[in-house]
């Protein structure tokens, strides 16, 4: 279990830090892990988990 900072995640997925608090509030992306203070992470399983899905929605909408 690893888990990633904000600037990584937005790496990761390409959003930026707005678009994913806004899916996290659209409970559509992963809940961040509270780390002490104002820190906050995230699991990345989880991000590649949901990158993953984003792909097999595009996949099966192509097919359809």
């Amino acid at each position: 279990m690893k888990l990633i900072k904000l600037s990584e995640v937005m790496t990761q997925t390409g959003l930026s830090r707005s678009s994913i608090y806004k899916f996290m509030d659209e409970n559509t992306f992963p809940k961040s892990v509270a780390l002490g203070g104002r820190a906050v992470a995230w699991l990345e399983n989880e991000i590649e988990e949901w990158m993953f899905e984003r792909l097999s929605q595009r996949d099966n909408s192509v097919q359809a």
